[in-house]
C-alpha cells in the first residue's frame, strides 16, 4: 500500500490514572487516530460495550489465543488478562493511520521489544492521594482490590524510565493535549521540543517527594 504507515503510540499507567479518559479524549479530537481495542478476560463493567471498550472473552478463549500466538502483546493484571491481536493494530498502520493503545505495563515491554515503531508513553498521577482518591472514586472495585492496585502502582510506577515521554495527569484535558502534542510532533518528525518538554527524567523529578518513584536502576 502506497504513502506512510501509521504509528503505534503506547500508553501506560497506573490503574486510576485515567488513560482510558485521555486515550478516548485524543481519538475523539484527531481524526487520523484510532483507538486500539484490547482482549480481557475482566467482568465488563456498567455502561460498557463489547468491541467498544473491549472484547470481553472468556480465559478459555484468551488462553487458545495466546497459543495460536494472536497477541502482539498480553498481560495479567489484578487476576484479569489483557491482551492486543496482530490483527487489530496491522490493518489501520498499514492503512496509514496512527493507533493509540492502551496497554498495562508488561504489554508495552512487550510491545517495545516487538516493535522498534512504538512510541510509549506513560501518564503519571499527580499524588499518590490522588491516585488512591480516584480509585476509590470510581466505586467498581472492593477494598481489596483498591489494595491490590495500589500495591501493582508502586511496582508500576519504576517503569517510567522505560519509556519515550512522562505526562502528569493532573487536569483531563491538560493531559490530552500534551498526548496530542507528542501525537503531531512525532507524525510531523519534529520531536525536540515535546522530547524536552515530556522527558521522563525531567518529569520524574518535579514529582520527587509527591510520588514513590524509585530513581532510574
Amino acid at each position: 500500500m502506497n504513502g506512510p504507515r501509521g504509528i503505534p503510540f503506547v500508553v501506560s499507567a497506573p490503574s486510576g490514572t485515567g488513560k482510558t479518559t485521555v486515550c478516548r479524549a485524543v481519538v475523539e479530537r484527531d481524526g487520523q487516530v484510532e483507538f486500539s481495542i484490547s482482549h480481557t478476560t475482566r467482568p465488563r463493567r456498567q455502561g460498557e460495550e463489547d468491541g467498544v471498550h473491549y472484547y470481553f472473552v472468556s480465559a478459555e478463549a484468551f488462553a487458545e489465543t495466546v497459543a495460536a500466538g494472536g497477541f502482539v502483546e498480553h498481560a495479567e493484571y489484578a487476576g484479569n488478562q489483557y491482551g492486543t491481536s496482530w490483527a487489530s493494530i496491522d490493518g489501520p498502520l498499514a492503512a496509514g493511520r496512527d493507533l493509540l493503545l492502551e496497554v498495562e505495563v508488561q504489554g508495552a515491554r512487550q510491545l517495545r521489544s516487538r516493535r522498534d515503531d512504538a512510541r510509549l508513553v506513560f501518564l503519571l498521577p499527580p499524588s499518590w492521594e490522588a491516585l488512591e482518591s480516584r480509585l476509590r472514586g470510581r466505586g467498581t472495585d472492593s477494598e481489596d482490590a483498591i489494595g491490590k492496585r495500589l500495591e501493582t502502582a508502586h511496582v508500576e510506577l519504576a517503569a517510567v524510565h522505560q519509556f519515550d515521554y512522562a505526562i502528569v495527569n493532573e487536569d483531563a484535558a491538560e493531559a490530552t493535549d500534551a498526548l496530542l502534542a507528542i501525537i503531531h510532533a512525532e507524525r510531523s518528525g519534529s520531536t525536540g521540543e515535546v522530547r524536552e518538554r515530556f522527558d521522563r527524567a525531567r518529569v520524574v523529578e518535579g514529582l520527587k517527594g509527591i510520588l514513590p518513584i524509585p530513581g532510574r536502576s
